[in-house]
């Protein structure tokens, strides 16, 4: 006889989203329309490139306007973060954009303000901070596993939407995407990740742990919502069960919500070699090589 699902509250998750239908049962239509249609790789790779072009521009445009942009990007563990802040940067300069990652905390700050650890990363003048998970620890994780109290859970969920409006108030430009990803879908990528040495370190303690507390997540994400999505600082839904098109939803929409221009730098011209008649070079037997190995 065929196996009963309606008995397995995982299956029917995974059940929902291959039919396209969100974790809290909405339907999808967008997901519905492409779930067998999968980017064309040429053309992935010309409109990421297009939009990595994108960019390099709108960095440069935040530099010359000394303007002071976060984006946060949090979801559950494996919705394509990482992925769509390595596109993100892989040309930008690491000076103007720099990645937020923060471990743990230390013993020392965990007796701070709870923010005081994530407001030495933000943002100077000219520069633009990508949060790989922020503030929205106390939110999410540090509220499933136990890391902190219901009172301090609460508080956090008062304080959380004034201290945004604050940064906001200070120039700050706020940006704030939340990752969705399907159960199906998180545990296909925790499989591939456990089959492959080079993804080892992308299997946490806390990853194993959250494959069974899908609910609490689910909980804590809606009341996170109920509280935080606030009018200067609204929550942006990335689904991002296809994590192509997740990165490219998410990059043309990071560059709409920013007015930048083409500032089209002059071509620099580069100087003729100097002369090195005269010079002579160290004897290489003084000198250490890498052995050429290829």
């Amino acid at each position: 006889m065929p196996k009963n699902k309606s008995n397995n509250a995982e299956a029917n998750l995974e059940d929902k989203a291959n039919e396209g239908i969100m974790t809290d049962g909405e339907v999808d239509p967008k997901l519905l329309a492409r779930k067998k249609k999968k980017l064309p790789k040429e053309f992935y790779e010309k409109e990421l490139f297009r939009l990595q072009v994108e960019m390099v521009k709108l960095q440069e445009w935040i530099k010359e306007k000394d303007l002071k942009v976060v984006v946060l990007f949090e979801g559950r563990d494996a919705a394509g973060k990482g992925g769509v802040i390595k596109r993100i940067t892989e040309h930008l300069n690491p000076r103007v954009c720099r990645i937020a990652a923060l471990p743990a905390p230390t013993e020392r700050e965990k007796t701070q303000w709870y923010f005081e650890r994530y407001t030495n990363h933000l943002p100077a003048a000219g520069e633009m901070v990508l949060f790989d998970r922020s503030w929205y620890n106390r939110a999410g994780v540090e509220l499933v596993m136990g890391f902190c109290t219901e009172d301090e859970h609460q508080e956090f969920l008062r304080s959380c939407p004034e201290f945004e409006r604050m940064l906001i108030r200070s120039g700050i430009i706020l940006i704030k995407y939340w990752f969705s990803v399907s159960h199906g879908e998180q545990e296909k990528r925790f499989q591939g990740r456990r089959k492959q040495r080079h993804k080892y370190w992308k299997l946490s303690p806390m990853d194993m742990e959250s494959r069974a507390r899908w609910k609490e997540y689910s909980k804590a994400k809606d009341e996170m919502f109920a509280h935080t999505d606030i009018k200067q600082a609204p929550w942006y839904v990335v689904p991002s069960d296809d994590k192509k098109r997740a990165r490219l939803n998410c990059m043309a929409h990071l560059l709409s919500m920013i007015p930048y221009e083409d500032l089209v730098p002059e071509i620099p011209k580069l100087p003729a070699l100097g002369d090195i008649g005269g010079y002579v070079r160290s004897p290489m037997h003084d000198q250490t090589f890498v052995p050429e190995l290829y």
